[in-house]
This record gives structure tokens, sequence and C-alpha cells, in this order.
């Protein structure tokens, strides 16, 4: 089915409603990749139901002066990029949980991804920043710090951007999509990222090809690593094309209709908001550098870090680092 599905596009004649495609089960979940994550927990809304994850404090009551609400923020939203689900930030959010034990983190499944539904609506920003929004009103989360890594970046501004809400400590964005150039993507395949694409599976084949780097290839000891509690980023990737019927269809709506390329705008607003952005770059990564940054306005020491040696996945393959930079500049607030 996944194959064969498309998307509404935005600024087509909408087809009659149609419930959203559900999410994989979580018992699929557990069954392969085992109690990694908690239990998850689920929001429904009008556009469909998603799944979210609590990491409490585990150490809920600070006592002692260092535990200032800044250089240890109580609630906590990382979102997650294109393909990889929640279960991809689980790295991060265990490295930040060591150094700030009294923090609520918080993941969720985008659209699309692992247990959330796919809603059969145009995956523009405003689809993702709606639930959101949702979310973190059916939490009473009146503050909150956002992390985006890829396209979770580009959410993050955008949510920040369109609401501009009081309750929004800070930003930081990982690695952030959305500075891409459709230019550097040749006329063929800007083509099939248009509007007037008339070739679907070519379109849905280009984008999942340009997302991997090439064809998807799971490691063969990936049941060993997973029982080492790893992250093994393919095979979570493999399965949800498996268990989520809708999954690769979101993915290509997410990357043609996101806004996770040619989006300048939306960091050049954040940066105006007023409120603190950082950002944690990977050297290596062909996505975003600093001169990306620089030209929306995004500059400096203190603004940005560089984790050498590191590619698009710095998230994952360098998790420990990105959480001290990030709870640098969470110090720096205080």
């Amino acid at each position: 089915m996944s194959a064969r599905l498309v998307i509404p596009r935005p600024g087509s004649n909408p087809p009659p409603p149609k419930p959203p495609i559900p999410g994989a089960s979580e018992q699929a979940f557990t069954d392969t990749f085992g109690a990694l994550l908690r239990p998850a927990q689920y929001l429904t809304t009008p556009a469909g139901k998603a799944a979210y994850y609590h990491l409490p404090p585990s150490d809920p009551h600070p006592s002692h002066p260092s535990s200032h609400p800044s250089s240890h923020p109580s609630h906590v939203l990382l979102l997650h990029g294109v393909q990889t689900p929640a279960l991809g930030l689980l790295p991060l959010t265990t490295a930040l949980r060591k150094t700030h034990p009294h923090t609520h983190f918080l993941l969720l499944d985008l659209w699309g991804h692992a247990l959330s539904d796919t809603p059969l609506l145009p995956h523009t920003p405003a689809l993702f920043t709606a639930l959101i929004h949702a979310l973190l009103t059916h939490l009473s989360w009146d503050h909150v710090h956002l992390i985006g890594f890829s396209f979770g970046a580009v959410l993050a501004a955008e949510y920040i951007a369109s609401t501009r809400p009081a309750s929004v400590h800070s930003c930081v964005l990982v690695a952030p999509a959305g500075l891409l150039r459709s230019a550097s993507f040749g006329p063929e395949a800007r083509a099939l990222l248009g509007a007037e694409c008339a070739d679907e599976d070519a379109a849905r084949d280009w984008v999942l090809g340009f997302l991997e780097g090439g064809p998807l290839v799971v490691p063969s000891d990936w049941r060993e690593r997973v029982a080492r509690g790893e992250v093994v980023a393919e095979k979570v990737r493999e399965w949800q094309m498996v268990q989520h019927a809708g999954h690769g269809a979101s993915v290509v709506a997410c990357f043609r209709d996101g806004r996770a390329f040619d989006n300048g705008r939306v960091f050049e607003e954040l940066g105006r908001s007023g409120v603190p952005v950082f950002a944690v770059l990977g050297g290596d990564d062909p996505v975003c550098g600093r001169a990306e940054l620089r030209a929306v306005g995004i500059e400096g020491g203190d603004l940005v870090v560089v984790v050498e040696g590191a590619g698009h996945g710095v998230v994952r393959e360098r998790a420990d680092e990105v959480a001290g930079a990030i709870g640098r500049f969470w110090g720096r607030l205080a």
C-alpha cells in the first residue's frame, strides 16, 4: 500500500476526507526493538492519533544551587527528523538525562512515523506544528525548551515563527534541514519535487534514495546491537517501511511539502523571534554548515558548535558531545 499511496499535495483539489492510516503497533515495535523506550502514550487529534514518550526526571527534587531552572530546564521536547522516529533521539536524550536529572524529557513520533498515524492530508509544516501545539496543550506544559534534529529543527523553527509562543524558552537546532537549496538537485529532481509531478513512483524513489544516500542496507549484526541497547537507525527505517503502511508516502510528503529545503525564511524569523537559539552541526554534514546558518543570521562562537568528523547523524554518532554542547548552552541561559 505505501508504495502506491500518495499524500495530497498543498493547493491540489482535496479528495473526500478519509481516516488516517494507523501507525505501527507497539507490540510489533517491542518485538523488534525491546523496551528501549518507555511505553507509548497517545494523543488523539482531528488529524489522527500520535504516540509520545515521557522520560521523567530521575531526580525530581533539586536541592542545590547548580540546579538553576535555566541550566536544568524543567521541560524539554525533542523533535526527530524524517525517516527515523522518536527512537532515533534516544541516544541524545539518554546523554542529556545523565547531566540533567531534574529535567522532564519528551519524545514524539511525528505523523507517518513509527506508532503515529499518517493523516491523508497535505504534509505542510502547519500539520506538524498543530500536533506540537496540541501535545503541549494536552500536557499543560506552559514552558518548554525545544530540540529539533534535521526536519525536526525545521518544525521547531516553524512552530516558533508561526505562533511565537511565550512558552518556548529556547531552541536548539541539531544538523538542521531546511537550508538545502533545490537548485543543487538538478532539473529532473526539481520536476519530481514540484507541484506538477507526473511520475509519483519516480518521485518516491528519488526522495528515498536521496535521504538514504543510496540503497538502504541494514547491518547484519543489528540484533546484537539492539540487545546491547543501541539504536540501529537503518533497521528502524526498514521496520517502518514494513510495519507502517503510510510511512513511505509520509516521508516523501514531508520532504516535498514540509519545507525541508529552500526554507531560509523560517530560520531568519526564528532569529528575530527573541527566543534564544543554538545550533550543533556535524563538520562533515552536507545538509547544513556554518555558512548556511550565517546566511540566515545564526552565527558566532557561542551560537554554533561544530563537531568535527561527524556527519548528518551527529545526533547519534556523537550523542555525548552534542549533549555537552547543549548543556553548556542551557547553562549560559542562567
